[in-house]
C-alpha cells in the first residue's frame, strides 16, 4: 500500500509540474472566476477558515483520507512546544493537500478525464496557496524557534529527500513564476507528504496485521485448549491408543537441561531433582491457561489432593511418587498425571520421561538403560510430537535425544529440536547449531538459556514459590540481543517465549490433523458401547446415586417388615427361653448334679433327691426349704435387667445382620460396615439406660414372690416341656458320645469300670492320668462324660414323673416341686421385662435406626464415597462403566464435532485472507 501511494504521489507531482502555474491570490472573493487551461469555470466560493479543516471543502473527492493521522502526529510532537506545534500543523495541512492531490489524480486517471483532472489540480493548488499565504506571515516570526526543534531522524531524511523532489517538480519545467520565499515551509511540508502518507499507511497496515495476528493467536489458543480438554476426557474413557490425541513428549539425556526447559515453560521449579535418577515414571503434564485468574496451582487428579499452590509441595509429591517405584523395577510405565493452572502458561499437553543414560551405575540395575529406551520408544511413537533436548556444549552427532527421535521419526517431520545452555558456547557455534542442515528437522531448532541467574532481583525471581519467567526472559533477552548472530536478519528461533509459541502451534496442528481418525475411533467405540448397553442392560439407565437410593430403600423396606414381625411376643419367647436355661442351671447346681470328676471319691450310699417327694421341709428336712429359697433369690438377683436387655439387643443385631446378608448391601463392605456400626451404636446407647431402668422394675421380686394358682399351673406345664427338651438333649449327647467311644459295648465297659472305682471296688492311682483298667486316659475321660449323661437322664426322668404327679399339682408343695416354682418365678420376671423392653428398646430402635441409615448412607456421603459404594459390586461396576463410557463418548463426540466446525471456520477465514492478499497484489500493479 505504501509503495502504491508513493508512485501515485510522484505521478501527481510530475503532472502538476508540467502544468503552468499562476500566482495565487491571497484574497479570493466569495464568488468569482478562476481561469485555467481547460477553460473558464464558475466556482462559487465561501471564505475559507484558517486552519487545516479548510482543506475539507476542496470539491475533489479523495479516495484515501489521512485525517486520523493528524491527532497521531500532533500527539507525537506535542512536547516540542507551541512553536513546533504550529509548524507541525502547517506541515500536516500540506500533507493532507498532497494526499488529496494524489488521490484526485488517480481517480481522474482511471476515468480517462485528463481535462477534469487538470482543472481540479489547478483549483486545489490555488486554494492551498491562499491558505499558505495566510500562515506564511507567521512562519518568519517562528523560524528561529523552529530551527531549535529536533525532528526525528526518519522525518529529517524524508523531508530532505522529498524537499529536493519538490524543488525539481516546481521549477524543473522552467514555466511559471517562482514561489515566494515565505512559502518555503510549504516545500518542507510538501516533502513530508509522501513520508507521512507512507508512514500512516504502514502504521495502519501494521496495526491491522497485528490485530489479525492477535486474533489468530487467540483462536489458536482456544483450539488448543479445547483439544487438551478433549484429551483429558479421552484419558478417562480408556487407555486405548486409538482414543487419544497427540502430546508433546520431552526426551533427552540426563543433565541435558530437560527439566530446566519444562520449568521455564511453567515458570516454577516443580520437577523432582536429585543426585541419583529421580524421574522413574512418566509425568503427564497438562498446562491450562487461566487468563482471568491470579493464583497459580497444581492438581493431581488421581490422588485427589485438591489445589496445591505451593510448588515446593508439588515437587516433593512428585519425588515421593517416583521414589515409590521399587529399585528392582528401575522404571515404571504407570504415568503420574499433573495439571497446572496459571495465567502465565500456554495451553499444552506435555509428557516428561526419564532421561537417557549412557553408563549404568553400580547401585543401578543392569537393565536400566534398556528399560528407559523401551519406555521412551513407547511414548515417542506417532502421532506424538517429539521435543528432543540437546545441550549446546555437546555435538549434535552425539545427541541421544536426536538419535532416539531419528529412530522413530526418520524424516524429522514431528521432531522439534531444543538446544539448551546456549550461553556456554560462542555465538557463532550456537547459530550454526540452530541452522544445522546435517541433522535437519522440519520443525527446526530453538535455542534457549533456561538457567535463571542466581543474582536476579528478588522482585523478579524467587527460588522459593515465586515465578521465574521474568528472570529467565530477561536473561535470555540480554544474551541474545548482545550477539548479532541471533538478530532478526538471521531468522533463528531463540528464547523460551518463541519456544512456547512454536509448541502451541505445532501441538495445535498435530492435534487438528488427528481429529478425523480420532473421531472415527470414538464413533466406533460409541457404537460398541451402545450395543452392549442395549443388549446386556436393556438400555436401563443407572447411576451411583440411583443405585444407592434403590438399595437403601429396599433395605429399609425389609427392615420395616422385620419390625412388624418382631414385637413383644418374640421378646417374651427370647427372655423365657433364656430364663428357663438359668432355672435349669440352678436346678442342676443345687439338686441334680452328682460328683464324677474325682474318681477316687466314693458315691453316697443313698441319693438324697430320691427322697424329696417324701421329705418334710418344715421339719427335719429343712434343707429343701433352704435350697428353694436360695435358688429363688439367685434367680431374681441374677441381673435380669442387663441380661434381658443384652439378649434382646443381640437378637436385634443378629436380625440386622441377616437383613444385610439378604440385601444388596451383602456385596458392599463399606455399606455393611456402616449399617452394622449404626445399629450397634444405637443399641449400645439405649441398652445402658434401659437395663438400669428394667432392674428397678423387677426389684420387688427380689424380696417376696407370690404365685397364683393359674401361674403355678402354667409353670407346671411349661417346666414339663422344658424337662422333656432337656431330656432329649442329654439322650442325643449320650448317643453321639457312644459313637465317639466305639460303640455301646465299649461305653458299657468303661462305665462299669468307673462305677467300680466310684463304689470303692477298684483303687485308682493318680486319678487315671496314665490310664487304668486297660483303658487310656482319653477313654476314661469320655467314660466320665458318659456316666454323667446317664445319671442326668435318670434324674430328668425321675423329676418328670414327680412334676406330673398329683403332689406337684398344688402350689402348697412348692418345696417338693422346685422346678415348677422356679419356672413360675421366671415367668413373672419375663412378663415384666418384655413389657418394658417393648415400650423402651424396640420402639426407640425402630424409630431411630432408619433415620441413622439416611444420615450414614445418604446425606453424609461424598460423591467419591457414593461412587466407591456402587463400584464395590462387580455387576453394578460393569453396568456403570458401560453407561459412563457411553455418556463420555457421546460428550467427547459432540466436543469433537464442535471443534471440527471451529477448525473449518478457521480454514475458511484463512482462505478468505489469502484471497484478499492476492487481490491486494493485483492492485499493487497500478
Amino acid at each position: 500500500m505504501s509503495g502504491r501511494l508513493a508512485r501515485l504521489a510522484t505521478v501527481a507531482r510530475r503532472t502538476a509540474s508540467s502544468t503552468p502555474r499562476r500566482p495565487f491570490s491571497t484574497q479570493l472573493p466569495a464568488g468569482g472566476l478562476l481561469r485555467s487551461d481547460a477553460g473558464l469555470r464558475l466556482i462559487k466560493r465561501r471564505p475559507w477558515p484558517f486552519g487545516s479543516y479548510a482543506l475539507h471543502n476542496v470539491p475533489a473527492t479523495r479516495s484515501i483520507s489521512f485525517a486520523r493521522a493528524i491527532p497521531r502526529l500532533v500527539g507525537k510532537f506535542a512536547t516540542a512546544g507551541a512553536a513546533a506545534g504550529g509548524a507541525v500543523v502547517a506541515g500536516v495541512s500540506y500533507i493532507q493537500y498532497q494526499a488529496g492531490q494524489a488521490g484526485t489524480f488517480a481517480l481522474d486517471l482511471f476515468n480517462r478525464a485528463k481535462d477534469g483532472a487538470t482543472g481540479v489540480a489547478s483549483e486545489a493548488f490555488g486554494s492551498a496557496g491562499g491558505v499558505f499565504d495566510r500562515i506564511g506571515r507567521g512562519w518568519e516570526k517562528q523560524k528561529e524557534d523552529l530551527e531549535k526543534v529536533e525532528y526525528p531522524e526518519w522525518l529529517q531524511r524524508l523531508m530532505a529527500k522529498d524537499g529536493s523532489v519538490g524543488s525539481e517538480g516546481g521549477n524543473g519545467g522552467g514555466k511559471g513564476p517562482e514561489e515566494p520565499k515565505k512559502s518555503g515551509a510549504g516545500t518542507a511540508a510538501g516533502g513530508a507528504t509522501t513520508a507521512a502518507a507512507m508512514a500512516y499507511t504502514r502504521d495502519e497496515d501494521e496495526d491491522k496485521t497485528e490485530g489479525e495476528q492477535i486474533a489468530r493467536d487467540e483462536q489458536m489458543m482456544m483450539l488448543t485448549k479445547k483439544m487438551i480438554e478433549i484429551r483429558g476426557l479421552l484419558q478417562t474413557v480408556g487407555q486405548s491408543e486409538t482414543l487419544s490425541l497427540p502430546s508433546i513428549v520431552v526426551i533427552g539425556s540426563q543433565s541435558s537441561g530437560k527439566s530446566s526447559v519444562l520449568e521455564a515453560i511453567v515458570g516454577h521449579e516443580f520437577l523432582p531433582k536429585g543426585s541419583n535418577m529421580v524421574t522413574r515414571r512418566p509425568i503427564e503434564l497438562t498446562l491450562v491457561n487461566t487468563p482471568d485468574a491470579h493464583a497459580e496451582y497444581g492438581e493431581f487428579p488421581a490422588l485427589g489432593l485438591g489445589k496445591i499452590t505451593d510448588f515446593g509441595q508439588i515437587q516433593r509429591t512428585l519425588t515421593d511418587l517416583n521414589l515409590a517405584v521399587p529399585v528392582q523395577d528401575c522404571v515404571s510405565d504407570d504415568p503420574i498425571q499433573l495439571r497446572i493452572y496459571s495465567p502465565n502458561v500456554p495451553d499444552l499437553s506435555l509428557i516428561d520421561l526419564p532421561g537417557y543414560i549412557q553408563v549404568t551405575g553400580r547401585d543401578q540395575p543392569i537393565e536400566l538403560k534398556e528399560k528407559i529406551t523401551e519406555l521412551c520408544e513407547k511414548y515417542i511413537r506417532a502421532p506424538n510430537v517429539i521435543l528432543a533436548i540437546s545441550a549446546a556444549d555437546v555435538d549434535l552427532a552425539n545427541s541421544t535425544a536426536l538419535r532416539a527421535s531419528r529412530k522413530m521419526d526418520p524424516r524429522g517431520e514431528r521432531t522439534i529440536g531444543v538446544i539448551t545452555k546456549m550461553d556456554l558456547v560462542d555465538a557463532e557455534r550456537g547459530a550454526a547449531l540452530l541452522s544445522d542442515k546435517k541433522y535437519a528437522l522440519r520443525l527446526g531448532y530453538v535455542g534457549v538459556v533456561c538457567r535463571a541467574p542466581t543474582t536476579s532481583s528478588p522482585r523478579l525471581f524467587n527460588r522459593g514459590n515465586g515465578n521465574i519467567t521474568s528472570a529467565i526472559t530477561k536473561n535470555e533477552n540480554t544474551y541474545f540481543s548482545s550477539h548479532p548472530e541471533f538478530g532478526a536478519e538471521s531468522h533463528l528461533d531463540v528464547g523460551t517465549k518463541n519456544l512456547k509459541k512454536k509448541l502451541m502451534h505445532v501441538l495445535e496442528q498435530t492435534m487438528a490433523a488427528s481429529l478425523k481418525t480420532t473421531s472415527e475411533a470414538i464413533q466406533h467405540e460409541l457404537e460398541n458401547a451402545t450395543y452392549e448397553f442395549k443388549v446386556q442392560y436393556n438400555e436401563r439407565p443407572i447411576s451411583a446415586e440411583s443405585y444407592l437410593a434403590e438399595s437403601l430403600d429396599a433395605f429399609k423396606h425389609s427392615f420395616r417388615g422385620f419390625s412388624e414381625q418382631f414385637g413383644r411376643q418374640q421378646v417374651r419367647e427370647l427372655l423365657k427361653h433364656e430364663l428357663d436355661q438359668q432355672v435349669l442351671n440352678l436346678l442342676a447346681q443345687r439338686y441334680w448334679n452328682r460328683p464324677f470328676e474325682d474318681l477316687s471319691r466314693p458315691l453316697p450310699e443313698r441319693d438324697p433327691l430320691s427322697g424329696l417327694m417324701k421329705a418334710d421341709p418344715e421339719g427335719e428336712d429343712e434343707i429343701w426349704q433352704i435350697k428353694l429359697d436360695s435358688s429363688s433369690a439367685a434367680l431374681t438377683k441374677l441381673g435380669v435387667g442387663r441380661l434381658a436387655t443384652s439378649v434382646v439387643a443381640n437378637a436385634l443385631q443378629t436380625h440386622i445382620d441377616r437383613l444385610i446378608s439378604a440385601s444388596r448391601f451383602s456385596s458392599h463392605p463399606f455399606a455393611r460396615q456402616a449399617i452394622t456400626e449404626a445399629s450397634t451404636s444405637i443399641l449400645k446407647d439405649l441398652s445402658y439406660d434401659i437395663s438400669d431402668e428394667l432392674e428397678i422394675c423387677i426389684k420387688p421380686y427380689k424380696y417376696r414372690i407370690e404365685v397364683e394358682d393359674n401361674e403355678w399351673a402354667k409353670g407346671r406345664q411349661n417346666v414339663t416341656n422344658v424337662l422333656k427338651d432337656e431330656l432329649k438333649v442329654c439322650e442325643l449327647a449320650a448317643k453321639q458320645l457312644e459313637e465317639q467311644m466305639g460303640g455301646r459295648k465299649k461305653v458299657k465297659d468303661v462305665s462299669s469300670f468307673i462305677d467300680r472305682v466310684r463304689s470303692g471296688q477298684v483303687v485308682l492311682e493318680g486319678d487315671g492320668v496314665g490310664g487304668a483298667g486297660g483303658f487310656s486316659s482319653a477313654l476314661l475321660q469320655k467314660g466320665r462324660e458318659a456316666v454323667f449323661l446317664r445319671d442326668r437322664v435318670d434324674v430328668l426322668k425321675m423329676r418328670l414323673l414327680a412334676v406330673k404327679s398329683k403332689q406337684c399339682a398344688s402350689k402348697k408343695n412348692k418345696y417338693h416341686c422346685p422346678e415348677v416354682f422356679l419356672d413360675a418365678v421366671a415367668d413373672k420376671l419375663t412378663t415384666t421385662a418384655d413389657l418394658f423392653l417393648d415400650a423402651e428398646l424396640l420402639s426407640k430402635f425402630y424409630y431411630i435406626f432408619p433415620r441413622e441409615l439416611d444420615a450414614r448412607l445418604g446425606r453424609s456421603l461424598s460423591q467419591a464415597e457414593i461412587d466407591r459404594f456402587a463400584r464395590e459390586d462387580p455387576k453394578i461396576r460393569r453396568h456403570l462403566d458401560v453407561v459412563r463410557r457411553k455418556d463420555l463418548l457421546e460428550h467427547v463426540l459432540r466436543e469433537m464435532d464442535s471443534l471440527r466446525q471451529l477448525e473449518a471456520r478457521e480454514k475458511r477465514y484463512g482462505n478468505k485472507k489469502e484471497g484478499q492478499e492476492k487481490r491486494k497484489g493485483g492492485w499493487s500493479l497500478f
